[in-house]
């Protein structure tokens, strides 16, 4: 049975190269499970017991569930569809030395060694000049096959590489695209694209493209115990708040799924979890059906959030990185995400509720804290449940290798996610 979610978490993997992508898979799971779509721009005529989303700029999404008594209850799951990457500045061509490389820059906190001598590909949107400035006309594209690679300097010519290798990534993380030629224009990188958007060079107004690896996920290990993927931080996570969302669809309440991206630069963008974009929702769904702001503000008070972003896993090979009693390991469990600086969501409270939602359901779960002498990340769950008060928790599959090009999970640690997010949606 673990295979099967496996087998969704790669496919939807492979298709969600870019934040934007990420949404678009989203969308279409939705769509099958007979979700309706809004728009930001329009008045929502909304019913109980149905089901709907609104896409947030193209790289966010919203969906929720409404039952036959939407103050029943207020259940929401929040994730990010970004992830660290390289990112193309504009103007990116660059030929020397008889090399056509791109002009790329660092987006989130990336383990730079890991991106060297990989098969390379892009993805993302891009702009085109329409006859309304306002409305540009947006394509998605995916390159779909390798085009670019940053190769690793030779040990002959750097003795010391192994003992460690500064990268600075205005210098050495530029990517390789081809080899110079004579006939290129200068803007060759603009005709590469203008060829797979089928449109004149000109008419490219802008774009928003990330590199990312060619190479698909797998499973790994003796007994197939592992995932090694890219982009496990944190799709893992999108597609169980997804599939949680999709599965309890007898559950009453309003239950509510938030994908943010820019989590992994800050959150502070209109479709980050720093804004007011899910308060805004939030309230135009209760007007929708006829609420008050001072009911709104009651249910809010009795609500709860899981907030749900990969944990560190104790590695195999430094396990002095890891907290002296709170170790959890891949293939283990969910993970409960407890820092008393609240740079992670939660509280006595919270970690009781999806303590008892694990016991109940049978489903393995672990605690992770960081040691006192390392700070570690954050999440999007403080700084929603800061603009949207009410008592949120932090969970989510412990992984090793966070950030890397290539990230590596315990495989049974998916369903044992996806259980404890139906059972939240679920539970009467």
């Amino acid at each position: 049975m673990t295979y099967d979610y496996i087998d969704s978490l790669l496919t939807f993997i492979h298709h969600s190269p870019s934040p934007y992508h990420t949404v678009q898979a989203s969308r279409a799971y939705l769509d099958q499970a007979g979700f309706q779509a809004l728009s930001l721009t329009e008045t929502w005529h909304l019913a109980r017991n149905r089901a709907y989303y609104i896409p947030l700029y193209d790289s966010g999404l919203v969906a929720f569930r409404t039952g036959s008594d939407v103050r029943r209850h207020l259940r929401l799951s929040a994730a990010h569809t970004d992830f660290p990457c390289l990112r193309l500045k504009y103007r990116p061509e660059i030929r020397q030395h008889g090399y056509l490389k791109l002009n790329a820059e660092v987006y989130g906190g990336l383990l730079r060694e890991s991106w060297l001598d990989r098969p390379l590909s892009l993805a993302g949107s891009i702009a085109l000049q329409s006859e309304d400035a306002f409305h540009p006309k947006v394509h998605l594209i995916d390159v779909g096959r390798p085009v670019l690679t940053i190769p690793r300097l030779a040990i002959h010519m750097n003795r010391r590489a192994n003992e460690g290798v500064e990268l600075n990534p205005q210098k050495d993380l530029l990517p390789v695209m081809g080899l110079d030629q004579r006939e290129l224009t200068t803007h060759f990188f603009i005709d590469f694209l203008s060829e797979i958007c089928h449109c004149l060079p000109e008419a490219i107004l802008s774009y928003d493209l990330t590199v990312y690896p060619y190479e698909d996920g797998c499973r790994l290990g003796w007994h197939n115990e592992f995932v090694s993927s890219p982009r496990l931080d944190n799709l893992t996570s999108v597609l169980a708040c997804l599939t949680g969302l999709v599965r309890e669809d007898k559950a009453d309440g309003l239950n509510v799924t938030a994908l943010f991206d820019n989590e992994e630069v800050g959150s502070q963008t209109k479709q980050g979890a720093d804004s007011q974009i899910l308060p805004d929702i939030l309230h135009r769904i209760y007007h929708a059906f006829g609420l008050t702001d001072d009911e709104f503000s009651a249910d809010l008070a009795r609500a709860f959030m899981l907030s749900v972003d990969v944990a560190h896993a104790i590695h195999p090979n430094v396990p002095e990185k890891c907290d002296i009693t709170n170790q959890p390991v891949m293939g283990h469990g969910v993970a409960l995400k407890i820092a008393s600086s609240q740079r992670y969501a939660g509280d006595a409270a919270a970690v009781a509720v999806v303590k008892s939602l694990c016991r109940e359901n049978d489903i393995p779960y672990q605690v992770f804290m960081n040691r006192s002498d390392i700070p570690g990340g954050s999440t999007l769950g403080s700084l929603l449940s800061a603009n949207l008060p009410l008592r949120a928790m932090d969970i989510g599959i412990p992984i090793t290798a966070m950030h890397s090009c290539r990230e590596l999970m315990g495989a049974a640690d998916q369903e044992s996610l996806i259980r404890l997010i139906r059972a939240f949606f679920g539970h009467k």
